[in-house]
């Protein structure tokens, strides 16, 4: 486990422009009302022992970056999940892990990226009072992460979540009914209210009867399943996933869990040859941050539980 300072994780943003994905060098990191004094709110770990495709030095660079402009301790953890690690970290965040096996190869089969152990500590540390933000991507990521998900009553679709015909961006909105009303949404009210969001393929998930729907499928939109990531024929096994969830909240215990289906709205990439915006840089993602920060505000306990 290590601490980046706000500078260091800011620093981290220049990444080699071959990448496919990089964060954006540009993005407004600023936060309007931060929650804590700098570097004086609970402490946050994001997650990077688990060869994750987003981490605090990397693609999470600016997740890090904003949150620790709101406040939060800001850390790394690279190593594995034991009640040490734990110990004294209020967030834990998990951004796309993946088991060393499919690292190389995005292709079934897919691998549980936890150990039992790392499992029943992570169960055994949100009970305690832990929040913990779950995220796992399209496959093979949704698939690395599904035996931790299960824990906590969750199942993912190891796919892509996509339009069944060609379409325009996935927008959530409240208006539409996909983007659910929650505490999480609500925020502390005024701008911080969420009406509108953006995601970025991604996967969905079934989430047990207690959980709370935040982000929800609306009709026509299905799962693809490849045995190779972005491998698609017309054999491509897919099912209908309207209703089907990309976020929800749940209380455990005394702690707290979020989970998501999808990455990239959470920090702001440039992607492909064109470096296109993905995440809270994308011109109609603009409140794609501030639900990033309602979020880890109600895991740290700062918004009431429900």
């Amino acid at each position: 486990m290590r601490r980046l300072t706000l500078i260091a994780a800011l620093l981290c943003l220049a990444l080699p422009a071959a990448a496919q994905q990089v964060p954006d060098p540009d993005v407004d990191l600023t936060v309007a009302r931060p929650a804590f004094t700098a570097g004086a709110g609970p402490r946050l770990m994001i997650d990077g022992g688990h060869h994750n495709f987003h981490t605090l030095d990397g693609r999470f660079a600016p997740f890090a970056a904003v949150v620790g402009n709101d406040g939060f301790a800001v850390e790394a953890g690279t190593g594995p999940l034991t009640a040490e690690a734990l110990s004294g970290v209020k967030v834990l965040v998990i951004s796309n892990a993946i088991n060393p096996a499919n690292e190389a190869e995005w292709r079934q089969p897919t691998l549980s990226a936890f150990s039992p152990e790392e499992i029943a500590v992570v169960k055994a540390w949100v009970e305690q009072g832990g929040g913990l933000l779950l995220i796992a991507d399209h496959m093979p990521f949704a698939g690395a992460a599904q035996e931790l998900a299960a824990a906590f009553g969750f199942s993912f679709s190891n796919g892509f979540a996509q339009r069944s015909t060609p379409g325009g961006p996935d927008i959530f909105t409240r208006q539409a009914g996909s983007l659910k009303v929650d505490v999480v949404t609500n925020g502390r009210g005024g701008e911080e209210t969420i009406h509108r969001v953006r995601t970025f393929t991604g996967s969905s998930f079934k989430a047990p009867p207690r959980a709370r729907p935040i982000l929800v499928f609306p009709k026509g939109y299905r799962s693809r399943e490849p045995d190779v990531a972005w491998e698609f024929s017309d054999d491509t096994p897919a099912h209908d996933i309207a209703g089907d969830l990309q976020g929800a909240v749940m209380t455990v215990g005394q702690g707290r869990v979020a989970v998501f289906g999808e990455a990239a709205m959470f920090t702001a990439q440039l992607g492909g040859p064109q470096r296109r915006p993905m995440g809270f840089n994308a011109p109609d993602a603009g409140q794609n941050k501030q639900l990033m920060l309602n979020i880890v505000h109600w895991l740290a306990g700062l918004l009431p539980a429900a």
